[in-house]
Protein backbone atom coordinates (compact mmCIF):
# COMPACT_ATOMS: atom_id res chain seq x y z
CA UNK A 1 0.00 0.00 0.00
CA UNK A 2 1.11 3.02 -0.82
CA UNK A 3 2.37 5.17 1.69
CA UNK A 4 0.64 8.68 1.31
CA UNK A 5 -0.14 11.71 4.25
CA UNK A 6 -1.56 14.72 3.98
CA UNK A 7 1.27 17.78 4.75
CA UNK A 8 0.57 21.38 6.02
CA UNK A 9 2.64 24.52 5.68
CA UNK A 10 1.32 27.11 8.25
CA UNK A 11 2.22 30.36 6.97
CA UNK A 12 2.05 33.78 9.65
CA UNK A 13 2.05 37.32 8.15
CA UNK A 14 3.24 40.12 9.94
CA UNK A 15 3.29 39.97 14.28
CA UNK A 16 4.28 43.24 15.38
CA UNK A 17 5.76 44.70 18.44
CA UNK A 18 2.83 45.72 20.13
CA UNK A 19 1.16 42.30 19.64
CA UNK A 20 0.88 39.43 22.37
CA UNK A 21 2.10 36.04 22.14
CA UNK A 22 -1.34 35.30 23.22
CA UNK A 23 -2.90 36.68 20.33
CA UNK A 24 -0.11 35.32 17.95
CA UNK A 25 -0.95 31.61 19.30
CA UNK A 26 -4.22 32.03 18.79
CA UNK A 27 -3.88 32.54 14.85
CA UNK A 28 -1.77 29.32 14.68
CA UNK A 29 -4.36 27.44 16.56
CA UNK A 30 -6.78 28.68 14.34
CA UNK A 31 -4.85 27.58 11.15
CA UNK A 32 -3.70 24.30 12.62
CA UNK A 33 -7.73 23.49 12.76
CA UNK A 34 -7.59 24.43 9.43
CA UNK A 35 -5.01 22.02 8.26
CA UNK A 36 -6.60 19.50 10.39
CA UNK A 37 -9.77 20.26 8.48
CA UNK A 38 -7.83 19.52 5.46
CA UNK A 39 -6.72 16.21 6.66
CA UNK A 40 -3.18 17.25 7.62
CA UNK A 41 -1.75 15.03 9.99
CA UNK A 42 1.71 17.59 10.50
CA UNK A 43 1.94 21.38 10.35
CA UNK A 44 5.15 23.24 9.85
CA UNK A 45 5.46 26.65 11.38
CA UNK A 46 7.85 29.67 11.03
CA UNK A 47 10.93 30.56 12.80
CA UNK A 48 10.51 32.80 15.66
CA UNK A 49 6.48 31.99 15.38
CA UNK A 50 5.47 33.48 18.59
CA UNK A 51 7.31 37.19 18.42
CA UNK A 52 8.18 39.66 15.49
CA UNK A 53 11.51 39.19 14.39
CA UNK A 54 13.27 40.96 16.86
CA UNK A 55 16.87 40.57 15.53
CA UNK A 56 16.43 43.65 13.29
CA UNK A 57 16.17 45.90 17.00
CA UNK A 58 19.40 46.57 18.73
CA UNK A 59 19.18 46.04 22.68
CA UNK A 60 21.95 46.31 24.88
CA UNK A 61 20.34 44.45 28.12
CA UNK A 62 18.99 41.16 28.76
CA UNK A 63 16.08 42.59 30.34
CA UNK A 64 14.90 44.27 27.33
CA UNK A 65 14.90 41.10 25.13
CA UNK A 66 13.85 38.58 27.27
CA UNK A 67 10.39 39.10 26.63
CA UNK A 68 11.01 37.55 23.05
CA UNK A 69 12.17 34.44 24.56
CA UNK A 70 10.51 31.08 25.94
CA UNK A 71 11.98 29.26 28.56
CA UNK A 72 10.74 25.60 29.66
CA UNK A 73 9.01 23.26 26.55
CA UNK A 74 6.39 24.12 26.55
CA UNK A 75 6.47 27.07 27.65
CA UNK A 76 3.70 29.03 29.27
CA UNK A 77 2.25 30.89 25.96
CA UNK A 78 2.84 27.21 23.78
CA UNK A 79 0.68 25.37 25.94
CA UNK A 80 -2.50 26.27 24.29
CA UNK A 81 -1.20 25.07 20.88
CA UNK A 82 0.43 22.08 22.33
CA UNK A 83 -3.09 21.19 24.13
CA UNK A 84 -5.27 22.03 20.74
CA UNK A 85 -2.73 19.97 19.19
CA UNK A 86 -3.17 17.02 21.02
CA UNK A 87 -6.58 16.86 21.01
CA UNK A 88 -6.71 17.06 17.32
CA UNK A 89 -4.25 14.56 16.50
CA UNK A 90 -2.11 16.90 14.80
CA UNK A 91 1.76 16.95 15.16
CA UNK A 92 3.95 20.05 14.31
CA UNK A 93 7.06 21.91 14.00
CA UNK A 94 7.71 25.46 15.53
CA UNK A 95 10.32 28.10 15.88
CA UNK A 96 11.16 30.07 18.63
CA UNK A 97 13.76 31.85 20.65
CA UNK A 98 14.86 29.68 23.86
CA UNK A 99 16.13 30.31 27.30
CA UNK A 100 17.87 27.82 29.09
CA UNK A 101 20.05 27.26 32.09
CA UNK A 102 23.07 24.84 30.74
CA UNK A 103 26.10 24.62 31.89
CA UNK A 104 25.91 26.64 34.56
CA UNK A 105 24.80 29.95 32.50
CA UNK A 106 21.93 31.12 30.37
CA UNK A 107 22.05 30.23 26.59
CA UNK A 108 19.92 31.58 24.77
CA UNK A 109 19.25 29.77 21.08
CA UNK A 110 16.87 29.80 18.25
CA UNK A 111 15.08 26.69 18.47
CA UNK A 112 12.59 24.58 16.72
CA UNK A 113 10.80 21.55 18.23
CA UNK A 114 8.69 18.58 16.68
CA UNK A 115 6.05 17.58 18.45
CA UNK A 116 3.91 14.52 17.84
CA UNK A 117 0.19 13.45 16.97
CA UNK A 118 -0.43 12.86 20.46
CA UNK A 119 0.93 15.86 22.08
CA UNK A 120 4.41 14.65 23.21
CA UNK A 121 7.68 15.95 22.27
CA UNK A 122 9.66 13.77 19.76
CA UNK A 123 13.20 16.30 19.40
CA UNK A 124 14.51 20.04 19.26
CA UNK A 125 16.93 21.83 16.48
CA UNK A 126 19.30 24.82 17.41
CA UNK A 127 19.71 26.98 14.22
CA UNK A 128 23.93 26.59 13.71
CA UNK A 129 23.84 28.92 10.89
CA UNK A 130 23.58 32.36 12.26
CA UNK A 131 23.58 35.45 9.56
CA UNK A 132 24.14 38.54 10.39
CA UNK A 133 26.51 40.29 13.13
CA UNK A 134 27.09 40.18 16.81
CA UNK A 135 27.65 44.41 16.79
CA UNK A 136 25.45 46.82 14.84
CA UNK A 137 26.91 48.10 11.43
CA UNK A 138 24.82 51.10 11.70
CA UNK A 139 22.07 50.52 8.93
CA UNK A 140 19.64 53.69 9.33
CA UNK A 141 16.40 51.14 8.06
CA UNK A 142 17.68 48.22 10.25
CA UNK A 143 19.88 45.47 12.13
CA UNK A 144 20.37 42.11 11.53
CA UNK A 145 21.85 40.68 14.87
CA UNK A 146 21.02 36.95 15.37
CA UNK A 147 24.62 36.37 16.51
CA UNK A 148 23.67 39.49 19.51
CA UNK A 149 21.33 37.44 20.66
CA UNK A 150 21.89 33.96 19.75
CA UNK A 151 24.88 31.33 20.43
CA UNK A 152 25.65 28.70 17.70
CA UNK A 153 23.02 25.47 18.16
CA UNK A 154 24.74 22.76 19.79
CA UNK A 155 22.24 19.66 18.95
CA UNK A 156 24.02 19.10 15.20
CA UNK A 157 21.31 18.24 13.18
CA UNK A 158 19.60 15.09 14.02
CA UNK A 159 16.94 13.33 13.04
CA UNK A 160 13.35 11.92 14.46
CA UNK A 161 11.27 8.78 14.12
CA UNK A 162 7.81 9.83 13.87
CA UNK A 163 4.98 7.44 12.67
CA UNK A 164 4.86 9.23 9.13
CA UNK A 165 8.19 8.68 8.61
CA UNK A 166 12.02 10.21 9.45
CA UNK A 167 12.12 13.62 10.23
CA UNK A 168 14.75 16.55 10.32
CA UNK A 169 15.14 20.06 10.93
CA UNK A 170 16.63 23.24 10.16
CA UNK A 171 15.85 26.89 10.40
CA UNK A 172 15.70 29.78 7.66
CA UNK A 173 19.91 30.13 6.89
CA UNK A 174 20.48 26.96 7.40
CA UNK A 175 18.49 26.61 3.75
CA UNK A 176 21.30 27.60 1.88
CA UNK A 177 24.10 25.48 3.38
CA UNK A 178 23.95 21.89 1.38
CA UNK A 179 25.59 20.53 4.40
CA UNK A 180 22.84 21.00 6.30
CA UNK A 181 20.22 18.93 4.39
CA UNK A 182 22.39 15.82 3.14
CA UNK A 183 23.46 15.35 7.12
CA UNK A 184 19.89 14.74 8.04
CA UNK A 185 19.69 13.23 4.61
CA UNK A 186 22.87 10.11 5.74
CA UNK A 187 20.70 9.65 9.01
CA UNK A 188 17.41 8.56 6.64
CA UNK A 189 15.64 11.91 6.89
CA UNK A 190 12.56 11.63 4.50
CA UNK A 191 11.08 15.27 5.81
CA UNK A 192 12.53 18.39 6.26
CA UNK A 193 10.63 20.99 7.99
CA UNK A 194 11.88 24.37 8.28
CA UNK A 195 10.82 28.02 9.21
CA UNK A 196 12.13 31.25 8.16
CA UNK A 197 12.05 35.30 8.60
CA UNK A 198 13.58 36.48 5.62
CA UNK A 199 14.37 40.24 4.74
CA UNK A 200 13.03 41.38 1.80
CA UNK A 201 16.20 43.25 1.64
CA UNK A 202 19.54 42.12 2.22
CA UNK A 203 21.32 44.49 4.08
CA UNK A 204 24.82 43.49 3.09
CA UNK A 205 25.16 44.60 -0.29
CA UNK A 206 23.18 45.91 -2.95
CA UNK A 207 20.12 43.27 -4.28
CA UNK A 208 17.09 43.08 -6.52
CA UNK A 209 13.99 42.17 -4.41
CA UNK A 210 13.08 39.08 -6.64
CA UNK A 211 16.64 37.10 -6.22
CA UNK A 212 15.56 37.19 -2.02
CA UNK A 213 12.64 34.34 -3.49
CA UNK A 214 14.38 32.99 -6.03
CA UNK A 215 17.39 31.91 -4.02
CA UNK A 216 14.83 30.92 -1.30
CA UNK A 217 13.16 28.63 -3.70
CA UNK A 218 16.49 27.24 -5.56
CA UNK A 219 17.79 26.36 -1.92
CA UNK A 220 14.53 24.33 -1.34
CA UNK A 221 14.53 22.65 -4.53
CA UNK A 222 18.27 21.53 -4.49
CA UNK A 223 17.55 20.59 -1.45
CA UNK A 224 14.95 18.08 -2.15
CA UNK A 225 15.98 16.85 -5.51
CA UNK A 226 19.56 15.80 -4.64
CA UNK A 227 18.13 14.00 -0.94
CA UNK A 228 14.99 12.18 -2.48
CA UNK A 229 13.16 14.08 0.38
CA UNK A 230 10.37 16.06 0.96
CA UNK A 231 10.11 20.03 2.25
CA UNK A 232 7.87 21.84 4.39
CA UNK A 233 8.95 25.53 4.42
CA UNK A 234 7.08 27.97 6.57
CA UNK A 235 7.60 31.79 6.27
CA UNK A 236 6.65 34.60 8.87
CA UNK A 237 6.67 37.26 6.07
CA UNK A 238 5.16 40.66 5.17
CA UNK A 239 5.63 43.88 6.65
CA UNK A 240 6.13 43.87 10.73
CA UNK A 241 6.40 47.52 11.67
CA UNK A 242 7.11 48.22 8.30
CA UNK A 243 9.77 46.05 8.12
CA UNK A 244 9.26 44.03 4.91
CA UNK A 245 9.70 39.92 4.65
CA UNK A 246 9.21 37.42 1.68
CA UNK A 247 6.71 34.76 1.25
CA UNK A 248 7.18 31.74 -0.74
CA UNK A 249 5.96 28.71 2.02
CA UNK A 250 6.14 26.13 0.09
CA UNK A 251 6.00 22.08 -0.36
CA UNK A 252 8.77 20.57 -2.58
CA UNK A 253 8.33 17.27 -3.60
CA UNK A 254 11.55 14.89 -3.85
CA UNK A 255 11.72 15.37 -7.64
CA UNK A 256 12.23 19.30 -7.31
CA UNK A 257 9.28 20.33 -8.11
CA UNK A 258 7.39 22.68 -6.20
CA UNK A 259 4.11 21.01 -5.48
CA UNK A 260 2.11 24.16 -3.54
CA UNK A 261 3.21 27.39 -2.33
CA UNK A 262 1.38 30.71 -0.35
CA UNK A 263 0.52 33.31 -2.66
CA UNK A 264 -0.44 36.24 -0.05
CA UNK A 265 2.03 37.76 2.79
CA UNK A 266 -0.54 36.70 5.29
CA UNK A 267 -1.67 34.20 7.24
CA UNK A 268 -2.16 31.18 4.84
CA UNK A 269 -2.32 27.42 5.17
CA UNK A 270 -1.16 25.19 2.11
CA UNK A 271 -1.87 21.52 1.82
CA UNK A 272 -0.63 18.67 -0.36
CA UNK A 273 -1.10 14.98 -0.49
CA UNK A 274 2.71 13.65 -0.34
CA UNK A 275 3.60 10.13 -1.33
CA UNK A 276 6.13 9.52 0.70
CA UNK A 277 7.11 6.43 -1.43
CA UNK A 278 8.09 8.88 -3.95
CA UNK A 279 11.60 9.99 -2.03
CA UNK A 280 11.99 6.12 -1.30
CA UNK A 281 12.28 5.35 -5.07
CA UNK A 282 14.90 8.05 -5.74
CA UNK A 283 16.70 6.73 -3.07
CA UNK A 284 16.82 3.18 -4.60
CA UNK A 285 18.07 5.04 -8.35
CA UNK A 286 19.38 8.11 -9.34
CA UNK A 287 20.50 8.99 -5.10
CA UNK A 288 21.35 5.62 -3.78
CA UNK A 289 24.05 7.01 -1.56
CA UNK A 290 25.34 3.83 -0.62
CA UNK A 291 25.96 2.83 -3.88
CA UNK A 292 27.11 6.15 -5.51
CA UNK A 293 28.56 8.17 -3.15
CA UNK A 294 32.57 8.52 -2.57
CA UNK A 295 33.48 10.00 0.24
CA UNK A 296 37.36 9.10 -0.02
CA UNK A 297 36.69 12.65 -2.12
CA UNK A 298 34.85 14.64 -0.24
CA UNK A 299 37.61 15.42 2.71
CA UNK A 300 38.08 18.99 2.18
CA UNK A 301 34.35 19.43 2.96
CA UNK A 302 34.78 18.95 6.92
CA UNK A 303 38.99 19.75 7.24
CA UNK A 304 38.74 23.44 5.82
CA UNK A 305 36.00 25.95 6.55
CA UNK A 306 36.97 28.78 3.74
CA UNK A 307 38.49 29.04 0.64
CA UNK A 308 42.21 28.20 0.52
CA UNK A 309 43.71 27.60 -2.90
CA UNK A 310 46.10 24.99 -3.91
CA UNK A 311 49.62 26.09 -4.06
Amino acid sequence: MPRREVFAVAQLGPIHLADTKDAVVARLIEMLREAKGRGAGWVTFPELALTTFFPRYLYDAPEDYDVFFEEGLPSPAMVPLFEEARQLGVGFYLGYAEKVEQDGRTRRFNTSVLVGPDGKILGQYRKIHLPGTKEPIGDPEFEHLEKRYFEVGDLGFPTFATPSGRVGMCICNDRRWPETFRVMALQGAEIFMLGYNTPTRNIHHAEPAHLREFHHSLSLQSAAYQNASWVMAAAKCGAEDGFAMIGGSMIVAPTGEVVTRATSEEDEVITYDCDLDLGAYLRRTVFDFARHRRIEHYGLITQQTGIEVPK
